[in-house]
């Protein structure tokens, strides 16, 4: 048995009552259940739906996604996510590079990257070395006056977590800005990369081995093992090309927001809803949702 799951943006809560019965009916699928009211809805299947992509793709152009998972196996065990652009809304070196005057062609470099058409550790160390002589106290202002988080992972963490799972961030950013949010949203571990500091200044230098797409699957395999879990109890998360490993070695890989080149790689695409889709996709109801 298959579950179908459809959501829209909690600020647009436009899921129309009849589009959800309309295709309940095609598909031959079970009673529609509201997670949350005109916001998001599913329904069982007996079987995947050979034009779910065709549906999907018309969903889209409504504002709606649409996500089939196997009933039995939706709840997961295990939350590993990336940070940039998916638990926080901006790319913390972008913001950096603002601050030091680079921003506009750190920003080219990046978006490269993140799709795919750059190496990610060569590009990183490029990146990075733009920023010398930066002073480190700007890594805090950044933190301070230009980190927003994603809507909904407050949210994500704190029903997840009451519901026994563990929660990593595992990101090709920075320990500086990792140690925030991990802190701020709950995450119980976090990896990212090292920026070199001399003498109160970034040195344009990063830690080595860079943490980029292997090291992401590797934290994947290790965690998991180490809490004796399979990978199908693991849901990753993640935006960019250097995610696409754990996205596709987790249980649930879901592309959130995803450069496009990353989202045609994945089944689980999230476009229109926040991180609370991460919920609704594992079957929780709006009510189930710890207050934060």
């Amino acid at each position: 048995m298959y579950t179908a799951t459809l959501l829209t943006a909690p600020t647009a809560r436009n899921l129309d009552a009849a589009l959800v019965d309309s295709l309940r009916n095609a598909w031959g699928g079970g009673d529609a259940i509201w997670l949350s009211p005109d916001e998001a809805a599913e329904f069982a299947l007996p079987k995947m739906p050979d034009n779910r992509w065709d549906v999907w793709a018309d969903l889209q152009d409504m504002g709606v996604d649409l996500v089939i998972l196997p009933s039995d196996t939706r709840r997961k065990k295990m939350l590993l996510a990336d940070m940039d652009s998916t638990m926080i809304q901006q790319e913390c070196i972008d913001e950096l590079a603002d601050e030091a005057g680079v921003g506009a062609r750190v920003k080219d470099i990046t978006a490269r990257a993140m799709n795919g058409e750059l190496d990610f550790d060569g590009a990183l160390k490029e990146r990075v070395g733009l920023l010398k002589g930066l002073p480190e106290s700007v890594i805090g202002d950044v933190i301070e006056k230009r980190i927003t988080f994603m809507p909904g992972g407050a949210a994500l963490l704190a029903t997840m977590k009451a519901n026994g799972a563990y929660a990593a961030l595992v990101s090709g950013g920075f320990t500086a800005f990792t140690g925030h949010v991990a802190n701020a949203l709950g995450f119980d571990e976090n990896r990212a990369n090292t920026l070199h500091v001399e003498n109160g200044q970034l040195t344009g230098t990063v830690g080595l081995p860079i943490l980029g797409r292997e090291a992401k699957v590797q934290a994947l395999k290790e965690i998991s093992s180490r809490l004796d879990l399979a990978h199908a109890d693991v849901m990753a998360v993640g935006d960019g090309a250097n995610d696409l490993g754990m996205l596709g070695l987790a249980g649930a890989g879901v592309a959130l927001h995803a450069k496009p080149s990353v989202a045609a790689e994945c089944d689980i695409r999230i476009n229109h809803g926040d991180l609370t889709a991460l919920l609704y996709i594992q079957g929780y109801s709006k009510d189930e949702f710890v207050d934060v």
